[in-house]
């Protein structure tokens, strides 16, 4: 077995993401590519040690510029390739890694006003197949995969209510459905049944299933509750020749946002984050307590959702500027 299958077969067992499995991976093989030899031959993992680490993410600091968190991230990415996946090295094979650290400084988050958002809601037509989409993420604050993999039976329309399922944690949370949605998504539902019923009729309508479930009930892969509410528009055939519709991707769904952005004349940099930015800061110039904030948004510090106050309009303790003072005067 080759080692990049051996670390997304170790990933699997340690249950990690599915996100999180594709950036170690990433990650892992950018370090083994920094360290190729001068006649372009891989070096062995277990010829590398901590001077090695560190002088990769030294690069990333210094030549690429990569923030704090990257850095984090392929470090982890690295130190579980060498205690899960290269056994037979000793506990200590790395030793201390000290790298020069990034100083990338940390930005606060981009909010869009409310008539922002909405010169951008009315820039994408909610019948179109982003429409609700970026409605949703800006009146649930979900974000992109979570809205990407939300299947049909989490929506609770007589409760008005979003099941989010092993979110960013591992944790399950509920959101509510907007009001002003219940009518399109559930148009939206009768038209995405119709297709599935189409599937199911030419030997497709199968959806990929969490393990749990895949393990226990295989039957579900057919079932309609099972299936993405927004799906692909293609359908993907397995090595058993079986019909599966996967979920629409977030590439998808950010060059729509960047396209109606421009459209609708804003000059931020507007992403699906920006939506979920925007949903926490104008819950709290709304008056919501941080708390509730915090639980919908899934976080489990408040620190992370205390940023948003740093950028909240909070016409209470506005400063006036003495300019506009000595305008007035």
């Amino acid at each position: 077995m080759k080692l990049m299958e051996r670390l997304d077969r170790c990933c699997r067992l340690a249950h990690l993401a599915r996100a999180t499995r594709e950036q170690y991976a990433r990650w892992v093989g950018q370090f083994l590519r920094f360290h190729r030899r001068c006649d372009g031959s891989w070096t062995p993992p277990g010829e590398l040690r901590g001077a090695d680490v560190a002088a990769f993410l030294t690069h990333m600091a210094v030549e690429r510029r990569l923030s704090e968190s990257s850095q984090n991230q392929a470090l982890c990415a690295i130190v579980f390739l060498y205690q899960h996946v290269l056994h037979g090295l000793p506990k200590d094979h790395l030793g201390d890694v000290r790298a020069l650290r990034s100083t990338r400084p940390k930005t606060l988050p981009t909010v869009l006003s409310g008539a922002e958002v909405r010169r951008l809601i009315d820039a994408i037509p909610i019948d179109s197949d982003c429409g609700v989409v970026v409605r949703l993420m800006y009146g649930t604050g979900m974000r992109i995969g979570e809205v990407c993999t939300l299947r049909v039976r989490d929506l609770d329309f007589d409760r008005l209510q979003i099941v989010i399922r092993q979110a960013k944690g591992k944790k399950d949370r509920l959101v509510m459905l907007p009001g002003a949605l219940r009518g399109p998504l559930s148009d939206h539902l009768r038209v995405r049944r119709e297709i599935h019923e189409r599937d199911l009729h030419r030997l497709a309508g199968y959806v990929p299933l969490p393990d749990s479930v895949a393990n226990k009930a295989p039957r579900n892969e057919r079932e309609w509750g099972w299936q993405y509410v927004f799906a692909s528009v293609a359908v993907r055939y397995d090595e058993r020749h079986r019909g599966v519709r996967w979920h629409t991707t977030a590439a998808h769904v950010y060059r729509t946002i960047a396209v109606a952005a421009r459209a609708a004349g804003i000059a931020k940099r507007v992403t699906p984050h920006a939506l979920r930015h925007s949903f926490a800061t104008h819950l709290l110039e709304q008056g919501w307590d941080v708390r509730q904030v915090q639980t919908l948004l899934g976080h489990a510090s408040l620190e992370t959702t205390m940023i948003y106050t740093h950028v909240m309009n909070r016409p209470a303790m506005a400063v006036t500027s003495p300019l506009d003072v000595l305008s007035v005067g």
